[in-house]
């Protein structure tokens, strides 16, 4: 008889584990329980009448060759397109055996990433450089400034390096700390940099800093067509993977893997109760989210890739009172986006794939442009379709603001930035708020150790992925841990320090971008 694996969450992680263990053994059977109506959790893409939001944009890349081959395995590369068409970029790196992007579906396509910074109303390349127009636009005094508080900080680092703050001026200097990350950082994370713990620099930016800017600065190979670009810090790489109709089609088509191998997926249910005996969970309550209604199943295996702190307010093991009340404090950073169809006559022609808001007199912190991600995003050529990301704390007045409100607020600022000039150009707008989007690293954080440790000792429990590891993984740090948890099932290995290990080695760390 099959044994039942309950995976909570049919995100990256979660869908990842299905796979994996329908293609690694016969003998377990997986049940993957989501509280959204569709798979990919937030990398999730919403279909607004052929409108696609991609919640948070979502480069593909990875420097892992598993996690490049099982990508390739569900979506192609692309090859050369059969016709001249400058969106989807015929100078573009291609697989020569690669299916045509205009007549094909299931595909990959590359895309070379531009994103930059609005400051004082100037742009700015990401990362920063020292081309002429950065020089111009921060001025000569700036620009020395900048250079002297580095070489002072190179000199005579802060030691030891007790928060953000200290972690940042330490490597950029604090000229161009409080320029460029300072009050970005504050409205990303509602928090000053030094009430944040310098851990969240190493989780992060630990390999990004001056030195590493100006030497890919000089670089001759710096445009480099490898996809994977192992070799670069990932805010360096310029070539990146992104499926024709967003990073939900990706998972849209695992979900359709899965369920073709035998494993079953339940959308628009949650879990809301784990019930275990000693060291071992034994059953699940699941709720459907529509009715209310309630089914007990039994279970072998747990991988959730749930939030820690809703995953422990639901079990009924006998946790100590330390553990569930780190969880319950556990902090997290809410995010809003707000999808605006413009007119295309009233927008520059940007060519950003992304642009980051630096400017403190609006809320507004990062707009995604979508035809720049993939031209098949926008069902037609005389709008431009906008993502205007804003951050939040679940219950705050931003959060609690409705559609009309936040429509309101986001074309009013992107009119005060000069983006656009006429408020009557919108057509229609969309709102997507997203809870628990980004585990942070404050509070009760700090005592995480401890509940790991706690949670660990339930031997058929494994946490994977972003929130299940309260871990600011990327989707491949989030794939490799379920794939980890996998081969533990499959080899009936009870210890869980090479899940944790994902994304803590140098090799697996992301290394730029404070968002």
């Amino acid at each position: 008889m099959k044994k039942q694996a309950l995976i909570i969450g049919a995100g990256p992680a979660g869908l990842t584990a299905a796979y994996e263990l329908l293609r690694r053994t016969d003998s377990v059977h997986p049940v993957v329980i989501e509280a959204e109506p569709q798979p990919g959790g937030i990398s999730r893409t919403l279909n607004f009448n052929g409108f696609r939001l991609d919640i948070g944009g979502h480069r593909f890349f990875s420097k892992s060759d598993e996690i490049m081959k099982w990508w390739f395995d569900m979506l192609p590369p692309s090859g050369t397109p059969s016709r001249q068409d400058p969106e989807i970029g015929t100078d573009l790196p291609f697989f020569p055996n690669g299916p045509d992007p205009l007549t094909e579906d299931d595909v990959f396509l590359i895309r070379k990433r531009l994103s930059r910074i609005l400051f004082e109303r100037k742009f700015y390349p990401y990362p920063i450089d020292l081309s002429t127009q950065t020089v111009k636009n921060l001025g000569i005094y700036r620009t020395l400034k900048i250079g002297l508080d580095y070489l002072l900080a190179a000199a005579f680092p802060l030691k030891p390096e007790r928060n953000l703050e200290e972690f940042l001026i330490n490597r950029f200097g604090k000229s161009l700390y409080r320029l460029f990350f300072k009050d970005y950082t504050a409205k990303v994370w509602g928090r000053q940099c030094n009430e944040i713990e310098a851990s969240w620099g190493a989780q992060r930016i630990k390999g990004l800093s001056i030195k590493k800017v100006l030497l890919n600065a000089i670089n001759l190979n710096r445009d480099s067509k490898q996809i994977s670009q192992k070799d670069l810090e990932t805010s360096l790489i310029n070539y990146f993977l992104y499926p024709k109709y967003g990073p939900g089609q990706l998972w849209e088509k695992v979900s359709r893997e899965v369920v073709k191998r035998g494993g079953e997926i339940s959308f628009s249910k949650k879990v809301v109760s784990l019930f275990c005996e000693g060291s071992n969970l034994k059953g699940a309550l699941i709720e459907d989210t529509g009715t209310g209604a309630t089914t007990r199943i039994p279970i072998d295996y747990c991988i959730s890739t749930a939030p820690i702190s809703e995953l422990v307010s639901g079990m009924d093991a006998s946790l100590p009172e330390k553990a569930r009340a780190i969880a319950s404090a556990l902090p997290y950073r809410d995010f809003i986006t707000v999808g605006i169809c413009l007119d295309d006559a009233n927008l520059p022609n940007l060519r950003d794939n992304w642009i980051y808001i630096q400017e403190r007199d609006v809320k507004l912190g990062r707009i995604q442009l979508f035809r720049n991600w993939s031209p098949f995003l926008v069902p037609r050529s005389d709008v431009i379709w906008l993502g205007l990301e804003y951050f939040a704390n679940e219950g705050d007045e931003l959060w609690s603001r409705n559609s009309n409100r936040m429509k309101a607020l986001a074309v009013e600022e992107l009119s005060r930035l000069g983006i656009i000039k006429d408020p009557a150009c919108v057509n229609f707008a969309k709102t997507v708020k997203v809870k628990k989007a980004y585990p942070a690293y404050w509070g009760s954080y700090t005592d995480f150790h401890q509940l790991r440790g706690y949670l660990d000792r339930i031997e058929n429990l494994f946490l994977v992925g972003r929130n299940g590891m309260h871990r600011y993984n990327n989707q491949d740090h989030s794939m490799l841990s379920a794939m980890e948890a996998v081969k533990n099932i499959v080899e009936g290995v009870t210890e869980k320090d090479n899940i944790w290990n994902v994304n803590a080695e140098e090799a697996y760390h992301e290394k730029g971008n404070l968002q």
